[in-house]
């Protein structure tokens, strides 16, 4: 297994991109709630020259630049059983669309799960690229987010819909 990772610059700071073989496993920011040791990134590569490290930064780039709604990259994930049904249910939260963490439950068939889908979310390794930024409290309210509630709020402005944009206008 051929792990590496490398700093990528994007407009929310610097993130390390981490790869194993052929595949994303890994999308952190820097303080990252549940950042991995270093020592299980892999080698520290340049961007340059790994095909699948560039793909990401590329993508990473055009999704924050507005020019990107969908990531088409393999990625892998290797968490327990809820985590993945979690994060299966992640991937299939549309651009510019949120659910809850109760919602999220209610489809894994048990409304009482909520505080567990919140801690799959939270231990998301593949952030932005598995959307977990669009799961918010039961109200709409920003809840925790292990890049920050800042870069939260950026993602989510950045994926809402124009005639939402243009009624906060008025």
């Amino acid at each position: 297994m051929y792990t590496r990772h490398a700093l990528v610059d994007t407009v929310l700071g610097e993130v390390t991109v981490v790869a194993s073989d052929e595949a994303v496993v890994g999308v952190y920011f820097p303080h990252h709630w549940y950042m991995p040791a270093v020592d299980s990134l892999g080698t520290r590569v340049e961007v340059q020259g790994d095909a699948l490290l560039e793909a990401a930064r590329t993508q990473l780039t055009e999704y924050l630049g507005g020019d990107r709604t969908e990531f088409d990259l393999p990625t892998a994930t290797n968490g327990n059983p809820l985590q993945e049904q979690v994060w299966a249910i992640l991937r299939e939260i549309p651009y510019g669309e949120t659910t809850t963490y109760g919602e999220i439950a209610e489809r894994l068939g048990d409304k009482a799960l909520a505080q567990a889908v919140g801690q799959a979310n939270g231990h998301n390794p593949i952030s932005i690229i598995v959307p977990c930024h669009r799961v918010v409290g039961k109200s709409g309210k920003l809840t925790g987010y292990a890049g920050g509630l800042k870069r939260k709020q950026f993602l989510l402005e950045l994926e809402e819909p124009e005639q939402l944009k243009a009624a906060k206008l008025f």
